[in-house]
């Protein structure tokens, strides 16, 4: 019998959502589960992505053109997808990603006002059929998310935008989460710490007995 493969879980969220705690909280859930996953992140993920996410976030004085952004955006994705991301699932893995194509249709397409068709296309190209299976959306009020977000230190290009690029960020990541509620899960990241992973906990809870009964 053939393994099954993997499930790949990504989390999304603007600035200063506590992506970086509630993924650890993740991964004790799924050791305690004993599932096999794998972590990761967008943009990122494999050396040559990463080279690409240091690119994309370090400050310049030369003008970023959004479309070259977006093309880094999707080159380092091609490189992780094909290099980690489907290997891993293949093998049975589960996938923990922390962003992806969400986050581009959140930050170029609401941040930036990139056309939703162009980023389509890209996603169809780069991509094929590959989708998350669960997307956990952290979501906070954008200033509160932009004010713990300036209190980790310094800021990169992207953080450094206006509280008007922040809230289409929001926007747009509501709007899928909306267009696509099978996916996605929307945790109110505003809440106290213990009460958010307690929003955690339920919808992978409730993730893992759907594949159960589907078995």
């Amino acid at each position: 019998m053939d393994k099954p493969n993997g499930k790949f879980v990504t989390i999304e969220g603007s600035e200063g959502v506590g992506k970086t705690t509630n993924i650890e909280f993740i991964q004790s859930y799924l050791k305690a589960a004993d599932i096999p996953f794998l972590l990761t992140r967008e943009p990122g993920g494999t050396p040559m992505a990463e080279e690409l996410r240091e690119l994309l976030l370090c400050e310049r004085e030369e003008p970023v053109s959004e479309d070259c952004e977006l093309l880094l955006m999707f080159a380092a994705r091609a490189q992780h997808i094909q290099q980690v991301i489907k290997p891993a699932l293949q093998a049975g893995t589960w996938v923990l990603c922390d962003r992806f194509t969400d986050a581009t249709y959140a930050y170029q397409g609401g941040g930036r006002k990139l056309p939703l068709d162009k980023i389509a296309s890209l996603e169809n190209l780069v991509q094929g059929t590959l989708r998350p299976d669960l997307t956990l959306l952290l979501d906070v009020d954008v200033e509160v998310g932009m004010s713990r977000a300036k209190g980790r230190g310094k800021l990169d290009r992207f953080e450094q935008e206006k509280l008007e690029f922040f809230e289409r960020v929001r926007q747009a990541y509501l709007k899928r989460a909306d267009q696509e509620q099978d996916r996605f899960r929307i945790i109110d990241a505003g809440c106290d710490l213990a009460e958010v992973q307690q929003q955690i906990k339920i919808a992978l809870d409730h993730f893992s007995d759907h594949l159960m009964d589907r078995r």
